[in-house]
Formats: structure tokens, C-alpha cells, sequence
């Protein structure tokens, strides 16, 4: 009875133990982030669950900043082995990763993506400038020929450029946790704001206070937070016909009967455009693998080798007919050595 009684405390705490360390036994790859490229690895997921033994990994549309948040939470299989990015990791993230014991990461290169700005079908015609979006949605603009900044007094399109349409300024996009509004603000704010030359000026002299203005988004509700799900965006810019939506070229791509896309710098958002580097706003899209998880959840390593492959994201890979932009051949071979081989990222890469 003693020796049992020993035996039985031994596993207790070897039970406890396991758990404490994240050790409990998962048999199903669990990957947040993103929304932008949640469909991608769904649809690589799906894939992967038909054509290996191994399960379905459960996919979760987080955010990429809340999908970093909970990889870089720690080790363990009570925390997720991958995590999707609409933008590169930031200094702050590797950090916080390290500090909680995640110090391996290897770094995918999925394809690139474009961020549009959309509106139903049936409404206007929108041919934006970065300059006009920085007007329409930056909280403090440039007055006084330019010299100085109030609040956004701007309720019309046509009051920021009369070229266009006479309708009221509502935009539906992310909110700052999402890789999207990060990219958006960027590529497309910060494009607008350096069409003034005193803020062209301070982002030499300042760059932390010009940033600080080109992405402060106004909060009198003409930009409306409309969540991490950009499928529901799309879906109430149907009710919404003169509003525009902030979201990745591929639920453009999905939707084409819905809605179209504006003209941004008189380039429209296409596969081809984007894909030849000639529009403006568009970006990296990643995941990120813990590699301290890849001996003890099963399949990670095989996962990786489907979604690098070019049946996957390839020139003519299932992918790419959702709307990812894919890199070149030789980008995409040396991602996929990188991510066969596990190489560990380097953080030295970051600004």
C-alpha cells in the first residue's frame, strides 16, 4: 500500500510537472493570427488534412498582433506552434517572445498581398491618391498652406479633391492589433503625409513624431473599427455602398461580384499590378514556427513542406487562386530551404 501510495505521488507530480512545462501530450497542429493570411493557411491546412495522416491543423483568425501575443506567450503545447503575420515581427514582439523561453523561431515567407480600399459594386467610382487618404482618415491634417495641423475637419470626399465623388467619408477597417491596419498605415498614411513638406521634413528630423501623426487614425467615427474579420466587412459594404473597406487583395479577389477596389495613384489593385510592384500599398505576408514544438506536436514539419511547395504557393499553386501574390522562383526556393531546414530567424534583420 505504501509503495503504491509512492507510486501514485510520483505520478502526480510528474503530472503536474508536464503540465507546468506545457508537455501535455497534442496530436493537432493550432495556428493563430492573421486574417489576411488565415484564408491561405486554412485552404493549406485543408490540404493537409486530406493528403497526410496527419489531422486537420485547427486555423484561428486572431490579428497578427494578437497572434504574436499568444505564440510569444511561452512554451508549452498549451500555446500555439505557429502563427500567421500580415507584416514582419516587430523588435518588441522578439523580445517578449524571448523573454518567456521562445527563442528559436523560423521565419516563412508566404507571398505578398496588396491592401485595397473597396466599395460595393453599385457604388461610386473612387480614384484615391495617398494624399487623399491621409486627408480623409489622419486625425490632425496640414492647414495654413501646410505649415500646421488641426483637427480633420474633412465630412465629404469631394470638400479633400473635387474629382471626387460627393459622398460622405466613411471607411470600415481594422483596428491597430491587426497586421492590415499596420501595413495601411505604413504604406498609405505615411505615403500621404510626406506629399506635405514640413511633415516630409520632420520625418527626417523626428521620425517617431512624424509617425506618430502620419498613423494617428481619426476617432469621430468616419473610420469605423470593424474588427479582425474582413469577410464581414465586405459583407456590410453591401449595405454600405458608399462606403469603402480596408482589407488584403484577396477577399477582393473572392468578392469581385461585390465589390470593386479603388484606383490608388492611378493603379488598380490586380493580381498582375501587384505583382509587378507597380501598386503602392501593398506587403509581406509571413508565419512564424516555434521550433521548440516541432519534436512534440506532430506533422509541423510536414506542414511546413506543403505550404512551401509550389503545388501550394507556387506560380500556379492552389494559392495563389485565392488571391496570394507569389515571390519569385528564387525567393521562393530559398524560403523553402529555410523552412525545410527549420533555419532560426535572425532578429538582427529588423530596423
Amino acid at each position: 500500500m505504501k509503495l503504491k501510495a509512492i507510486a501514485l505521488g510520483a505520478l502526480s507530480m510528474v503530472t503536474v510537472a508536464t503540465a507546468s512545462t506545457g508537455a501535455v501530450a497534442r496530436d493537432q497542429i493550432q495556428i493563430v493570427g492573421s486574417s489576411t493570411v488565415f484564408p491561405f493557411a486554412t485552404a493549406v491546412a485543408e490540404q493537409f488534412g486530406k493528403t497526410t495522416k496527419f489531422k486537420t491543423p485547427v486555423v484561428e483568425s486572431t490579428g497578427s498582433g494578437g497572434g504574436l501575443k499568444l505564440f510569444c506567450a511561452g512554451v508549452g503545447t498549451q500555446h500555439p506552434d505557429i502563427t500567421n503575420a500580415s507584416r514582419r515581427i516587430k523588435k518588441k514582439e522578439v523580445a517578449l517572445c524571448a523573454k518567456n523561453g521562445v527563442t528559436d523561431i523560423t521565419e516563412v515567407l508566404v507571398g505578398y498581398d496588396g491592401i485595397v480600399m473597396a466599395n460595393a459594386i453599385n457604388g461610386p467610382v473612387f480614384n484615391l491618391t495617398k494624399k487623399d487618404i491621409f486627408l480623409a482618415l489622419a486625425k490632425e491634417v496640414p492647414v495654413g498652406g501646410g505649415i500646421a495641423l488641426k483637427e480633420n475637419p474633412y465630412t465629404m470626399w469631394n470638400e479633400i479633391n473635387p474629382d471626387l465623388p460627393a459622398v460622405k467619408i466613411e471607411v470600415l477597417g481594422p483596428p491597430p492589433t491587426s497586421g492590415t491596419r499596420d501595413a495601411f498605415s505604413e504604406l498609405a498614411l505615411e505615403g500621404g503625409a510626406k506629399k506635405f513638406p514640413f511633415l516630409k521634413a520632420l520625418r527626417k528630423e523626428n521620425k517617431k513624431k512624424f509617425k506618430q501623426i502620419a498613423h494617428s487614425v481619426r476617432e469621430d467615427g468616419v473610420y469605423e473599427e470593424a474588427g479582425e474579420n474582413d469577410n464581414l466587412i465586405v459583407k456590410k459594404l453591401a449595405d454600405r455602398p458608399t462606403a469603402l473597406g480596408v482589407f488584403g487583395f484577396s477577399f477582393l479577389d473572392q468578392n469581385a461580384d461585390a465589390i470593386k477596389g479603388a484606383t490608388i495613384g492611378g493603379v488598380a489593385p490586380t493580381f498582375d499590378n501587384i505583382a509587378a510592384g507597380d501598386y503602392g500599398v501593398s506587403r509581406s505576408l509571413f508565419f512564424y514556427v516555434k521550433k521548440a514544438h516541432v519534436n512534440t506536436v506532430p506533422g509541423i514539419k510536414e506542414y511546413l513542406a506543403e505550404f512551401t511547395s509550389e503545388n501550394a504557393f507556387g506560380e500556379d499553386g492552389y494559392l495563389s487562386e485565392k488571391g496570394l501574390i507569389p515571390s519569385p522562383a528564387e525567393v521562393r526556393e530559398q524560403v523553402r530551404s529555410d523552412a525545410n531546414s527549420l533555419a532560426t530567424f535572425d532578429a538582427a534583420v529588423l530596423n
